[in-house]
């Protein structure tokens, strides 16, 4: 692990596929920030779309940064990508749907220096597909540790920072899983003794929309199984406890 970074650069990893609906609104929720040291990487996964025309308008700005993969990968591809590609002690990723505070930056990385900590999320709120909050909050633990988000992830993509002078870039990478690679890569950094620091505060929203992975609840549950079972070598019994009492949260966040 090398030793604590003197910048307080944040890169922020976007992975970009057929984005164009959305992705003006993901760049500018980022140029709004309060804190201005940061960079943005924007990985192209292979779009069809125009969403390199909306790139365009903002390739002036020589903090954001467009890159081409070579094939289309899936989020978790194209998030490593850009955490290989990262310069900022601070490394954190939003979705080209999702928004954030203004103040989002500025508050996370104050935070992460006065705790002195290498994993930090934070709440968020849902919205609609137009990006309005609908009162639906998930409220961040004081701490959130392995066997506490084993059965209650609350942590979302969106709100999550680390600190790399703190915490190894390969451990912070996300295994190629079908729709719960995130939430594998929590479970992975947790593992290894780290604790998710949380704060109450809501700064992101995620966006819902019928286009979305999240929107297909079986094949979410098949991937959860096979995570639970091949890749945190949990025996059936404990994947079925851990599996419903997250199916049970999740439903309670919906009510």
């Amino acid at each position: 692990m090398r030793s604590a970074s003197k910048t307080s650069l944040v890169s922020i990893i976007v992975p970009v596929y057929n984005a164009e609906s959305f992705l003006e609104d993901t760049i500018k929720t980022v140029l709004d920030q309060s804190y201005k040291d940061w960079e943005l990487i924007l990985i192209n996964d292979c779009s069809t779309d125009n969403s390199e025309l909306v790139y365009e308008q903002y390739k002036n700005d020589r903090r954001i940064h467009w890159v081409d993969l070579k094939k289309n990968s899936g989020p978790a591809v194209a998030r490593n990508y850009g955490v290989d590609l990262a310069k900022g002690r601070f490394v954190c990723f939003i979705d080209a749907d999702d928004k954030w505070d203004c103040d989002k930056l500025e508050k996370q990385v104050a935070f992460m220096k006065q705790k002195k900590c290498a994993f930090s999320y934070h709440s968020y709120e849902f919205a609609n597909e137009n990006c309005e909050p609908n009162g639906k909050k998930v409220i961040a633990r004081e701490q959130l540790r392995y066997k506490q988000a084993l059965g209650n992830n609350i942590i979302s993509t969106i709100t999550v920072m680390f600190d790399v002078s703190l915490i190894s870039k390969e451990l912070i990478k996300m295994p190629d899983l079908d729709y719960v690679e995130d939430t594998a890569t929590w479970w992975q950094v947790l593992r290894n003794g780290f604790v998710a620091y949380g704060i109450p505060s809501i700064f992101s929203y995620y966006r819902r929309s019928a286009n979305t992975n999240s929107s297909n609840k079986l094949r979410t549950q098949k991937s959860l199984w096979h995570t639970y079972r091949k890749v945190e070598g949990l025996n059936p019994i404990q994947s079925f406890h851990y599996l419903f009492w997250k199916n049970g949260h999740a439903l309670m966040r919906r009510i």
